[in-house]
């Protein structure tokens, strides 16, 4: 199971790091869906993994990260409708 674990930490902190890099690369708008949808699932698996690692202030960072993600992901979606 250890091993699933930080398979799935590696995961999530690899789609943020991605994510980042494309948005400083200008390559992904972080005004678009597929950037948030990578931070709000990066951030719930890194979550996932400081969760079962035992490491509250990291549960705390990458749970506000999600949140904030999705936050940012409805602002998208409403922009876009408008």
């Amino acid at each position: 199971m250890d091993f699933l674990n930080s398979a799935i930490g590696i995961a999530g902190v690899g789609l943020l790091l991605v994510a980042f890099f494309l948005n400083i690369f200008k390559i992904l708008s972080q005004e678009t869906k597929t950037y948030a949808i990578m931070n709000i699932i990066g951030g719930a698996l890194a979550c996932y993994y400081s969760w079962v690692s035992g490491t509250i202030p990291f549960v705390v960072l990458e749970g506000v990260w999600a949140i904030a993600s999705v936050a940012g992901l409805a602002r998208t979606v409403r922009a876009k409708r408008m």
